[in-house]
């Protein structure tokens, strides 16, 4: 009978040993098999700063709610704010500290409606001046509707200078590169991804005419936005509009990456309030 008892409890200790080492396994499994983490504690950060860059009519607000949001979930920390006068002269606050904390500099124009030439200078003056100021050689830009505009007015005007930082990677929210252009008659969006927009504006010409002056290895991100009002737009720039150049830069052997986002929060003052469009963006500039 104790033999009996014995043989039992034997047998029941194994069953349990056994049953611990499969249930261990399935935790391993289950480690390995997780979603990788795509937020900010994941990410490899670096030195490089990313300059936020606004629109016609924008201020301090239009790219300051991103930013704070982005700093929020670790993604950045704001260093650096420019402001540029008329005459291209710049007032800095802050400083660039030179730590991996994927720093972010807000590039304010004081005269903010004024042509994409002038912003265009006034551009480079900032990269001079975070090139002079804290040998910067390599810089990240985010711009929205003419803020993206004028930095691509920079590319095709000063992108072969290589003096200057080299944009790294160049993020545009619901720019006009057409110039507002828009026909739905003649254009949609597969034509025009694939071949370039059919009615091409002078803005348009001017960039496929400089387009040789872009870096060929610069990663690109444009994104548009559709409200779904019948418009196919974001109220100010059609999807066909904000997407001209993805033909015109893949071409050109760039790495080009596009995203319409749509519905009420894809309006065009709201695509830079936009959580969605703000993991977007940090996930291209820092998560690659």
């Amino acid at each position: 009978m104790k033999n009996k008892k014995w043989y039992l409890i034997i047998v029941i200790a194994l069953l349990f040993l056994v049953g611990c080492s499969k249930a261990q396994e399935t935790v391993n499994d289950g480690q390995k098999n997780a979603e990788p983490a795509t937020n900010s504690e994941t990410q490899q950060k670096s030195v490089t700063p990313t300059l936020f860059i606004h629109g016609y009519s924008g201020g301090k607000s239009s790219f300051g709610g991103m930013i704070k949001r982005l700093e929020k979930d670790n993604y950045t920390k704001k260093e650096l704010t420019l402001t540029v006068d008329a005459s291209g002269e710049i007032q800095a606050k802050g400083k660039l500290t030179g730590q991996a904390n994927n720093p972010s500099v807000q590039v304010l124009f004081e005269e903010n409606k004024s042509h994409e030439w002038n912003q265009a200078e006034w551009i480079k003056n900032c990269l001079l001046y975070v090139r002079d100021t804290y040998n910067i050689h390599e810089v990240n830009v985010v711009g929205h509707s003419m803020g993206g505009a004028s930095s691509f007015r920079f590319l095709t005007t000063f992108g072969d200078d290589s003096t200057l930082p080299k944009i790294k990677k160049f993020v545009a929210i619901a720019a006009p590169f057409n110039n507002f252009v828009e026909d739905s008659s003649v254009e949609n969006i597969e034509t025009v991804l694939a071949d370039g927009p059919k009615i091409q504006s002078e803005r348009y010409t001017d960039y496929v005419n400089g387009i040789e002056k872009v870096p060929s290895d610069m990663k690109t991100l444009l994104i548009a936005g559709d409200v779904e009002d019948g418009s196919s737009g974001d109220e100010a720039v059609a999807v066909t509009d904000a997407l001209s150049v993805v033909s015109l830069l893949r071409l050109h052997g760039n790495d080009v990456q596009e995203k319409i986002f749509y519905g009420k929060t894809a309006q065009h003052s709201k695509l830079h309030e936009n959580v969605e469009v703000d993991q977007t963006v940090a996930n291209f500039l820092w998560n690659e």
